[in-house]
């Protein structure tokens, strides 16, 4: 889907010019961008993202990346169109790769075309990345096959706001009703009520099924199944505002039998994240995975710190180098790097990881791990070591840690050395507690997310939870809000992101209550 143009537009290119990328960004759930359209992102010099892109897509662009929100919502202000086009093209021809990143696809029901022809206009090259259409995987997310056998096997598309260019512009109702098949409406949650009027003046039934799906593919999806008689009513008390999509047709009517999203574990649990954002993306995905709203609200944050010179040059000379965290782990190689220093450094170093996280993430590097605890704390690994009476062992953690681990491996005879990679600060936002609004859950990954945690509480995190379910990643988290009066509810046996996640699904498994 590249870019072409005839001989008169070649011989007036501009020298140095960029090129745009009309990339579909699916329906919402950030895992159903495309392959080419996250390659697209990756090179990125400028995003123009739409308001209903997810915005953890934004984090497959380069840092360096200029980040545009050039969205539309509906009844909200917004960029003018041709503002938007204007501004996609000013950065094309600024020699820059633009990259016009578009709810569902880009070419349906999305202005893709005029912004295709605004490129051609100006002498833009451009490429068509298409994406996940919400006209076909919101329905499927809600359990509803647009054909199927025995019901249904054509569709159409139809959208419920008319073209600007065209106001006169409406569709042929009759010819719509005796269509038949299944009807998908996009953009027409302000106009439902009428549609229904018109199709069943049209001559459908009052009686055929009508599915109204909120917010698709996210975890805060809504859907109800109703008729054309009822729908107006229904989608007013129920779906509220946009964005909904429409289906008409008996397709519809198996969203109550066919609908997988609602039976997962976690579907309709609002559950807060602490981690500082970078980190909080395994958790987050692994949550949401299961159904979960999650709601990011990092405490602490998290700068690499530069590794003494003299640090590396001695790198050879040790027995062991111990790792306790994946950030410990990415700063430590990612200080390599820079110094330029490679793992030949490390020829005769046996290496040790806390926790099957931080092994993973060293073994990635196609490096071997020695040693790693059974439990996933620092005191577990004095054992796996074993003999360390005069044996050098260098120990990469976060600038401000527990004494525990060096100070123990000094008593049993090793020569240690502490290198800070990475510093760990909380967050400092006055007020930003009023972000949280309704949750089931608060999870804890560490000792610092729960003193940030107390900290944009004002001092007051035992009487912000109070009332709310609280889960900690393992003894010594929880041990820190058990000093704070807060109770902890789920801890997993495995001191992990995966054992967390999984004991989270069970603990709500088996919940009846409201806390």
């Amino acid at each position: 889907m590249s870019f072409s143009k005839g001989r008169d537009q070649d011989a007036r290119q501009p020298t140095g010019v960029g090129r745009v990328f009309l990339v579909g960004a699916g329906p919402g759930d950030p895992g159903l961008l495309t392959l080419r359209g996250r390659d697209a992102l990756s090179r990125a010099d400028v995003v123009l993202y739409d308001a209903l892109a997810s915005p953890r897509l934004l984090d497959h662009a380069p840092q360096t990346a200029e980040r545009i929100l050039v969205g539309k919502r509906h009844g909200r202000d917004s960029v003018p169109q041709a503002d938007i086009e204007s501004l996609m093209v000013e950065r094309a021809l600024a020699g820059k790769r633009v990259v016009r990143l578009k709810g569902g696809d880009p070419f349906i029901f999305g202005r893709g075309g005029e912004e295709a022809e605004a490129c051609l206009r100006a002498g833009v090259p451009f490429e068509v990345v298409p994406g996940v259409t919400s006209a076909i995987a919101v329905p499927a997310w809600a359990g509803i096959p647009l054909t199927h056998r025995e019901h249904s096997s054509l569709v159409t598309f139809v959208t419920g706001q008319s073209g600007q260019a065209r106001p006169d512009a409406d569709v042929d109702w009759d010819a719509l009703a005796r269509t038949g098949g299944t009807l998908v409406f996009l953009m027409a949650m302000t106009r439902i009520a009428e549609i229904a009027t018109k199709l069943i003046a049209a001559g459908m039934s009052a009686d055929t099924p009508v599915a109204g799906i909120r917010w698709g593919t996210l975890p805060q999806q809504t859907k109800i199944v109703s008729t054309l008689a009822r729908i107006g009513e229904d989608a007013g008390e129920l779906l509220v505002r946009p964005p909904v999509i429409f289906v008409v047709g008996e397709v519809a009517a198996l969203g109550k039998r066919l609908g997988w999203y609602e039976k997962l574990p976690l579907y309709g649990r609002r559950i807060v994240v602490t981690r500082a954002r970078p980190q909080a993306a395994a958790l987050a995905e692994r949550l949401e995975r299961s159904g979960a709203h999650v709601i990011e609200y990092p405490t602490i944050s998290l700068t690499n710190l530069p590794v003494d010179a003299a640090v590396f040059d001695a790198l050879g000379g040790y027995d062991w180098l111990l790792l306790t965290s994946v950030n410990g782990v990415e700063s430590f190689f990612g200080q390599m790097h820079k110094a330029a220093r490679d793992l030949r450094d490390l020829a005769g170093v046996q290496l040790a990881a806390i926790g099957p996280a931080t092994r993973a993430a060293i073994e990635a590097r196609g490096l071997q791990v020695a040693a790693q605890p059974a439990e996933y704390r620092a005191e577990a690994l004095l054992e796996a070591l074993g003999d360390v009476a005069g044996k050098r062992i260098l120990l990469a953690r976060a600038e401000v840690a527990r004494e525990i681990l060096p100070d123990s491996l000094r008593e049993r005879g090793a020569h240690v050395d502490v290198a800070p990679v990475y510093r760990t600060a909380l967050v400092d936002e006055d007020g930003a507690d009023q972000t949280l609004d309704e949750f089931d859950m608060v999870t804890f990954t560490s000792s610092s997310t729960v003193s940030g945690f107390d900290r944009r509480c004002g001092g007051h995190a035992k009487e912000r939870l109070a009332g709310r379910w609280v889960a900690a990643i393992g003894p010594i988290t929880a041990q820190t809000l058990k000093n704070l009066g807060v109770a902890v509810d789920v801890m997993p046996k495995d001191y992990t992101i995966e054992g967390l996640a999984a004991e989270i699904e069970s603990f709500f498994a088996n919940q009846q209550r409201v806390p």
